[in-house]
């Protein structure tokens, strides 16, 4: 399990005083009002406090305590801000971050090894776990649904799944 959790890309720099536009990573943008301070996940130890945020056609716009200038903000344009594990918002039971399910092994209820999570597609109902297949050329397309995933296990690293009419073609 990573030990830091991205939570946003800072893109571009927004005005002259020193805010920064990020795009969120996070399902929740009112989750910034809970987040006192992120660091750069590049270089662990600079500490970002946040000033004040707001959202702006889905783009969170972030003014940090320790950036007052647009020469200062533009340094922090292209990076990845992050949050320590254990500051993550408790996520309800069955549900699980992006980055844990990326990479797990794909089963199916008979222990044939399926392939590999390498992404999650975001859709507007259920997600979509794209997994790069052992079995054929193309990807598996797994729907985020308790009918075709039966068990996650983060810490063994696997993910077993029904295999409906359909699924592996």
């Amino acid at each position: 399990m990573y030990k830091y959790l991205q939570v946003g890309k800072i893109v571009n720099t927004f005005g002259l005083k020193g805010e920064v536009k990020v795009i969120p990573l996070t399902d929740e943008v009112d989750r910034f009002s809970e987040i006192e301070y992120v660091l750069l996940e590049d270089n662990l130890s600079t500490k970002l406090t946040i000033e004040r945020y707001r959202v702006k056609d889905n783009i969170v716009i972030i003014k940090f305590k320790e950036i007052s200038s647009i020469d200062e903000a533009q340094k922090l344009k292209n990076r990845y801000i992050v949050i320590e594990r254990e500051r993550a918002k408790k996520l309800p039971e069955d549900t699980y971050f992006i980055c844990d399910i990326i990479g797990l092994e794909v089963y199916d209820l008979d222990g044939k090894k399926l392939g590999r999570i390498k992404d999650v597609l975001k859709t507007g109902s259920n997600d979509v776990y794209i997994c790069d297949s052992y079995i054929g050329k193309k990807d598996i397309l797994i729907p985020a649904l308790k009918d075709i995933v039966k068990e996650v296990n983060i810490e063994e690293g696997y993910m077993k799944i029904k295999v409906v009419e359909g699924l592996l073609d």
